[in-house]
């Protein structure tokens, strides 16, 4: 099979490029417009790799799209702008990317009748939730402008199913960690200004919940949609590890050997969701669940980061 993966030189986009490359013959091209969040380092490892090709490119370039939309049979879109905060400042080049792109790269599947094409979507286009946990029945609320696009994305995928019967899922993931995140990310921001001594800026009383996912059990999640999941079906990806931000935060500073003094409460940001929280029962049923426990996930994220500040 051969796989395009949009978005493959950032966070959980190299490390699905690794897990296929690792785990499966398939050959795979990666393609990615290297933003500030996506760097060639990611896949460092792989850029070599005979099974793979590495291309710079934007997934809103239509013509660049279908020479390489024409060459594989799969597409994974992971191709997003993905920080909160900076959609808040700025909400145009969200739009642009994460809707536009994303209407490009179905444009392009439909005319070379791919075999399938996965959506990654969030948690985040479900809004907040006090109690239980969100299916994939549940209604859309996204409370900021990257919750907005990738809501509309996912519509917009699901709508050319309906209508052209394209095989689309969309995959929904909680709050993902580990190796190769982008460090204005909490958990590997709050690492390396830790390690470094630096205050740790926690947004209002850090009671917000989130789900925390280690990347590894992502990528097998992605995979399973690939081989098992149903088209025009959308999947929630979830641990069922509940922490707050608070409590994370804490974890990593006891886990590198700091002190809590470093923590420094600062105003909230404007529509900050106060929980997420996933039922997962759909995916489950085609036989995955989550490997990594947050502990031995944590530590691994820590010396990844430790490890890459002291080369």
């Amino acid at each position: 099979m051969r796989v395009l993966v949009t978005g493959g030189a950032g966070f959980i986009g190299s490390n699905f490029v690794h897990h296929l490359l690792e785990t499966t013959d398939h050959h795979v091209v990666t393609l990615d417009s290297l933003t500030y969040a996506g760097t060639t380092e990611n896949l460092s490892e792989v850029l070599d790799h005979d099974r793979h090709r590495f291309v710079e490119g934007d997934i809103r370039d239509e013509e660049l799209v279908d020479e390489l939309v024409e060459e594989c049979d799969v597409i994974v879109n992971f191709a997003a702008e993905s920080h909160v905060d900076r959609s808040i400042q700025d909400a145009e080049p969200f739009v642009s990317t994460n809707v536009d792109g994303t209407r490009t790269l179905l444009d392009a599947a439909l005319e070379h009748d791919l075999d399938s094409f996965v959506q990654i979507s969030t948690d985040e286009v479900y809004g907040t939730i006090e109690s239980g946990s969100v299916t994939e029945e549940a209604p859309l609320d996204p409370r900021n402008p990257y919750s907005a696009t990738k809501a509309s994305a996912d519509l917009l995928a699901l709508s050319y199913h309906t209508t052209h019967d394209l095989p689309v899922i969309v995959t929904r993931s909680s709050n993902n960690y580990g190796p190769r995140q982008h460090r204005e990310k909490l958990i590997p921001k709050f690492i390396t200004r830790a390690a470094a001594g630096e205050t740790l800026p926690v947004y209002g009383d850090g009671s917000n919940v989130r789900e925390w996912l280690y990347v590894e059990d992502n990528c097998r999640a992605i995979m399973t949609v690939l081989k098992k999941g149903l088209a025009g079906q959308i999947y929630n990806i979830g641990s069922g590890t509940e922490l707050t931000n608070i409590k994370v935060t804490k974890q990593i500073i006891a886990m590198i050997g700091k002190s809590e003094d470093q923590i420094e409460f600062v105003k909230d940001r404007p529509g900050h969701d106060q929980r997420y929280s996933l039922d997962t029962t759909k995916l489950r049923s085609l036989g995955w669940e989550p490997k990594e426990n947050f502990d031995d996930g944590l530590e691994k994220t820590i010396n990844h980061y430790i490890n890459k500040n002291n080369t």
